[in-house]
């Protein structure tokens, strides 16, 4: 049974997790219309937010089935978008990584971006937190965001071609990413990676099937890392 701290802990979360919910729904619409738009019968929309819950993945390998790319360039494009998964999931295993296996695969199963950010934050914040007491705030903040995914993905596919283009809620990406990454540029080692993703990005435009990013991201993650590394 769940400690009080732990249920504490829970709730801390659960209440953490709440504000996101007002960019995950209309993120999630959004997949919904652009894959029912896309070709992509209900099932096959839904089964891809339950098998790869990433958005950014999600559209980015959308859009590349769109243009008809190459199903490498499609496989790699979005996993590109996702080893940033490998970085969060390096980060919380100090904290998560003594939890028994079947806890583990459901951590790292909802290891979404808003997860890892409030969670990073929260053991920050407070280190003295044992594990359990930490896995516990990870699934509170995972309540009110992935199940929201879900069910609005299901919403944007099933009603989306009643949803009128006027409302405009694709402006809701850029800002859902704006609102997670700017808190985080903490370090030098963040903000220059952030700036050369910027710069390569922009500068990139050219290459076929969006590649540049991948480069970009790349470029970006060597340079934080190196960073990093010489400040240490």
């Amino acid at each position: 049974m769940p400690t009080a701290t732990e249920k504490s802990g829970f709730w801390r979360g659960f209440l953490a997790g709440l504000p996101f919910v007002i960019v995950v729904i209309p993120f999630a619409m959004l997949f919904g219309v652009v894959a029912t738009e896309a070709g992509l019968p209900l099932y096959q929309v839904m089964a891809f937010s339950f098998l790869v819950i990433a958005g950014a993945s999600q559209f980015t390998a959308l859009q590349f089935m769109s243009e008809n790319a190459p199903t490498i360039v499609v496989l790699a494009s979005a996993l590109a978008v996702n080893l940033r998964m490998v970085m969060y999931s390096a980060a919380l295993t100090p904290h998560l990584g003594s939890q028994p296996l079947w806890k583990r695969v459901f951590l790292s199963y909802f290891l979404v971006d808003q997860t890892y950010l409030l969670s990073a934050t929260e053991y920050e914040n407070r280190p003295d937190q044992t594990a359990a007491q930490k896995a516990a705030f990870f699934f509170g903040c995972m309540i009110p965001i992935c199940p929201m995914w879900y069910l609005f993905t299901w919403v944007g596919a099933a009603v989306g071609e009643q949803i009128p283009a006027s409302l405009g809620i694709d402006f809701i990406v850029p800002i859902a990413f704006l609102a997670m990454v700017s808190p985080a540029l903490r370090t030098p080692a963040h903000i220059a990676a952030a700036f050369v993703s910027i710069v390569l990005a922009l500068a990139l435009f050219w290459i076929p099937f969006n590649l540049g990013l991948l480069v970009a991201a790349l470029v970006a993650m060597i340079t934080g890392a190196e960073i990093e590394r010489r400040m240490s």
